[in-house]
């Protein structure tokens, strides 16, 4: 059978004229599945019941939005000299650090607003946070996007992986397969998930599961930045991911360390 013929369609099925993606849909199943992960850990810690809600309905436009800013302010030498291309969103170029941090500010200006703890919903959000971005590189699976460079269909087979995913990463115009660094990516961040659910259980410091998201998710995304063949790049070979993820961690570390000398005695993550 042709190859091609294996391949995943990235439209789902047809309303008529519309088109529907299957990216669109995963990023919608992502953000309800958080949601609802979310909803039920922010009702043990006792916020209000419509607090969450209310926070998204703010969060996620407000991220999309700043994910598309961040995109073309780093690709600002296309659209500087295209600016009718910069609404159009439905043509791709969002990038998921321009959308989280959109959503940690609208979060922190949301909290103050409500007169709660900006770290106490941060800690409580940040596995939820894992989950939309698991099942979310899954949408660029779809798109046959956020790739790495090039790899024999031996080495993918090696990985264990199934045919269905092999095949949707050859990359016809490039006539070879590659590296499939959505799923390293969305892998990566499961473990995180798994890792930050067992230190709610540990009942670390308030900020401390928030923060060792942070450090989790920069440091897998430095390394397998580099394997992509698509980076945003700030000058020169200086990848904006890398250079973000390196600030991640750094902050990350150092308010883990700051807060632990400082903030005494230590609101603990368990204490509500």
């Amino acid at each position: 059978m042709d190859l091609l013929l294996l391949q995943i369609d990235p439209i789902a099925f047809n309303l008529g004229p519309i088109p529907v993606h299957w990216y669109g849909l995963l990023i919608v199943s992502g953000i309800i599945l958080a949601y609802f992960v979310g909803q039920r850990e922010a009702m043990k810690r006792g916020l209000p019941e419509e607090f969450l809600a209310d926070l998204l309905l703010w969060a996620v436009p407000i991220s999309i939005v700043c994910a598309r800013i961040y995109y073309v302010t780093m690709r600002w030498d296309y659209y500087g000299q295209n600016p009718e291309k910069i609404i159009e969103i439905w043509n791709g170029g969002i990038a998921i650090h321009g959308a989280l941090i959109g959503a940690f500010i609208t979060a922190y200006i949301f909290t103050r607003k409500r007169n709660i703890s900006f770290l106490k919903v941060a800690d409580i959000a940040a596995p939820s946070i894992l989950i939309g971005q698991i099942i979310g590189r899954w949408g660029n699976f779809m798109n046959q996007e956020a790739y790495g460079g090039p790899v024999s269909r031996e080495f993918l087979e090696n990985l264990r992986l199934p045919d269905w995913i092999i095949n949707q990463m050859y990359v016809e115009e490039l006539g070879t397969y590659v590296h499939p660094t959505f799923l390293y990516e969305s892998v990566w961040n499961f473990i995180g998930l798994i890792i930050l659910l067992v230190l709610r259980k540990v009942n670390l410091n308030r900020g401390e599961i928030f923060f060792g998201y942070i450090i989790w998710y920069s440091f897998g995304r430095f390394y397998i930045e580099g394997m992509r063949t698509d980076s945003l790049y700030l000058v020169g070979d200086l990848r904006s991911a890398q250079v973000v993820s390196i600030i991640g961690i750094i902050v990350g570390l150092v308010a883990i360390i700051y807060r632990r000398i400082t903030v005494k005695p230590a609101v603990k993550y368990l204490d509500d």
